[in-house]
């Protein structure tokens, strides 16, 4: 790859400052840092060093996605070729169908391989767009700013496209990503300033604008006009026992939904690798999972004759819609989240007892964990502060003894 280090140092004289294509700066070194390492090193006899930087950070999220991007491609092709067997359905409509049937594959649950490929037309086109447009903005507000265009939006590229059904129309993708990048983090000064997860902000702004499309009471199939009762909409009406998946369906992510949301067990897998890498915060994971679980149960005691949803136990709550998805990536978002040790333990519970009170006492919207985070998010600094505050009041108390 020795020709394309070479060809890379021949152009950045016309992009360096004073160079033809000065304006272009940005693209030139999102491609340079994208393929090397950054050439640049603190130089002087001082120097600090954190053998974490944002692009490495950056990868690691992304490798702990890796199993949610597996499992979004073969369940959303799972889900759909088991609805068109039932319905008797052969072909699957349009240019997807094109494609797989020049890769000589048919619409068969039970063939891995041909649930991974139909999910993966479904997943693949989302996260081009998701790319394009969201890296699009990305690269314009660098390039104004003559900043560096950063590695954050490869994250924010990938969770965004997790969040949506497989059905979303792609033009609803390219404005959604586009809300979320520019009204989420660029007005706020890019990456490190923002108070809200960009994805989440994105996915929020979709809900929101277009709830008869994703307005999370029904589950979308990757088949034409084929719909159906999320399982939390079906233990809305009746409790745990309306719900029509089995538990170890919905654990591993067997179940119709959000294309990367449905398996609680490769969310698993990413929160062991990072907590095990030190990129997540495993105080705001654990601190979400018992709050989620104190305040379900003490909801389950007090009980409801009116609401089904007082019933459901937390082990359901833990498995379906999106609560381990947003606990194990979302909720952990760095920048968003609090920064404090301590506080971060306060974020959790607050994540963790909105998420149920939103699912529960709300009626209008039965995920919620969405909401419970993006909350969050608002309150993050504030409660860094009080941390901050009380830590200083302790130690000049302790100083005066």
């Amino acid at each position: 790859m020795k020709f394309i280090r070479d060809f890379l140092d021949g152009q950045h004289a016309n992009f360096a400052k004073g160079g033809k294509f000065e304006k272009f700066y940005a693209v030139y070194e999102m491609i340079d840092t994208f393929l090397y390492t950054p050439g640049e090193v603190t130089t002087g006899k001082t120097h600090l060093r954190d053998g974490l930087d944002l692009k490495r950070l950056m990868t690691t999220v992304a490798v702990a996605l890796t199993p949610c991007i597996l499992m979004a491609m073969y369940n959303t092709g799972l889900q759909a070729n088991s609805i068109m067997l039932k319905q008797g359905i052969s072909e699957i409509a349009g240019w997807r169908g094109q494609i797989f049937a020049a890769l000589g594959l048919t619409p068969d649950p039970l063939s891995i391989f041909s649930c991974f490929i139909h999910g993966a037309l479904y997943f693949v086109p989302v996260f081009l767009v998701t790319n394009l447009a969201g890296g699009f903005w990305e690269a314009l507000f660098a390039t104004v700013r003559k900043h560096e265009i950063n590695e954050g939006f490869l994250v924010t590229g990938l969770l965004f496209p997790l969040t949506l059904p497989p059905t979303i129309p792609l033009w609803q993708v390219a404005i959604g990503i586009s809300f979320g990048v520019v009204f989420g983090k660029e007005i706020f000064g890019g990456t490190g300033k923002n108070f809200l997860n960009p994805a989440l902000t994105a996915r929020a702004f979709l809900f929101f604008a277009y709830p008869a499309a994703i307005s999370g009471d029904a589950v979308w199939t990757a088949v034409d006009g084929f719909t159906g009762a999320t399982s939390l909409a079906q233990a809305a009406v009746g409790g745990a026992s309306a719900i029509t998946v089995t538990w170890k369906d919905a654990f591993l992510g067997l179940i119709p939904g959000s294309m990367g949301e449905t398996s609680t067990l490769a969310c698993l897998f990413g929160a062991f690798w990072l907590v095990l890498t030190g990129i997540g915060s495993w105080r705001i994971q654990l601190s979400t999972l018992l709050s989620m679980c104190v305040f379900a149960y003490l909801l389950n005691t007090i009980g409801s004759t009116t609401n089904a949803m007082f019933s459901l136990p937390a082990y359901w709550h833990l498995v379906l819609g999106g609560f381990a998805f947003g606990t194990v990536f979302m909720a952990t978002d760095p920048v968003s989240a609090s920064m404090t040790f301590k506080g971060q333990y306060f974020y959790g519970a607050l994540i963790g007892f909105m998420v149920i009170l939103v699912r529960v006492i709300n009626p209008a919207f039965p995920e919620g964990m969405m909401l419970a985070i993006l909350f969050g998010n608002i309150f993050a600094p504030l409660i860094d502060f009080f941390v901050i505050q009380s830590n200083i009041k302790r130690r000049e108390f302790r100083n005066a003894q």
